[in-house]
This record gives C-alpha cells, sequence and structure tokens, in this order.
C-alpha cells in the first residue's frame, strides 16, 4: 500500500480557522488515566488483515522507529505548531499484519475506554503514526503514555491516547464521540 506524501513547501496559513496558537500543550481527555505498566502493555492488532498480531513493549520499540515534525491540533480550539514526535510509522503496522484488500477502516482502542474510527486512506499518509515520545521526552501518561495514535491531518481527538488495539474493518464503525452525537 502506498501513502499519501508530504507537500513539499508546508501551508503558510497553518492555523486552521478558529484555533488559537498555544505554546504549552494543554492535557485534555476522559479524565481516567489508565496507569499500564510498561511490562503489561501491549498493542493487539487484528481484523482484516492476513498476519493479526499482540505486540508487548519491547517488540513494538524493537520495529522501526519513525520521527516526524508536525502540528497539533485540538477541536477545543487551540493548536500547538511543530511538535517532534517520535514512534512507529503506521506503514511500518500495515506490513507487519498485510491488511486484507476488503479492509477500508481503521478503528482505535484505548486503555481508558475511549474508541476512534478512521478510513485506512487516512492512516496512510506519510506522517501517521503511534508515538511514544514528544518532543525527545517519553509521553507522559497525561499526554496518552506510553504510546498514542498521532494523526497529523485530522483533530486530535482521532488519534487515541493510551492505545490498546488497532482493528482493520471493512466498513466504517463509530468511535466514542460518534456514538453520543
Amino acid at each position: 500500500m502506498s501513502g499519501q506524501e508530504k507537500p513539499v513547501t508546508r501551508s503558510h496559513d497553518r492555523l486552521p480557522p478558529g484555533q488559537k496558537l498555544v505554546h504549552n500543550w494543554p492535557v485534555l481527555d476522559l479524565g481516567v488515566h489508565p496507569e499500564v505498566s510498561l511490562e503489561k502493555w501491549e498493542l493487539r492488532i487484528h481484523g482484516q488483515v492476513e498476519k493479526p498480531v499482540t505486540l508487548k513493549w519491547e517488540q513494538f520499540l524493537a520495529l522501526p522507529q519513525f520521527t516526524d515534525v508536525s502540528d497539533f491540533h485540538c477541536v477545543t480550539t487551540w493548536s500547538r505548531y511543530d511538535i517532534e514526535f517520535k514512534g512507529v510509522a503506521f506503514f511500518t503496522i500495515v506490513d507487519l499484519v498485510k491488511p486484507k484488500t476488503s479492509a477500508t477502516h481503521v478503528f482505535f482502542k484505548s486503555y481508558d475506554g475511549y474508541s476512534t474510527n478512521n478510513p485506512l486512506t487516512t492512516c496512510l499518509d506519510d506522517d501517521v503514526l503511534i508515538a511514544h515520545t514528544a518532543d525527545g521526552k517519553a509521553l507522559t501518561i497525561e499526554h496518552g503514555g506510553p504510546a498514542r495514535v498521532i494523526i497529523p491531518k485530522r483533530y486530535a481527538w482521532k488519534g487515541a491516547k493510551f492505545i490498546r488495539e488497532i482493528t482493520f474493518l471493512d466498513r466504517d464503525i463509530l468511535g466514542f464521540w460518534e456514538v453520543r452525537g
């Protein structure tokens, strides 16, 4: 599967309408901060794939690592520019599990009960990753550590914190906020 490459020149108007630029990193979540030790953490990847897998933390870190600098936008009207994220590129996940041609959507589930849906094509952008580091430091629990989904071209609510499961689907299903209207 091939991805969608970044444009050579970034937009000069990076702040989406209605957003305000911040220099801190506000914490917004469901109010649940699941404490999952690295020894117990696992990421299950399954569904419409040829090779389902469950990765332990050490196996996740042993995959090729990817660094991307991207902007981060929240639907609560704030944006932060140029966060350096490090983790595993979604392309690596795709190469690992080999989605079937029937796979059209990806459903992410978190350790805090959150879930979110995305078209597979959205996840195939070259800047999508499962991040464990931001700006050179391990993700704190407040920001979704030990690992979270980063989809820079979508608002943050589409990238699940505390990631525990990735399901490739042949249809779209509703995530946490879609179920709640």
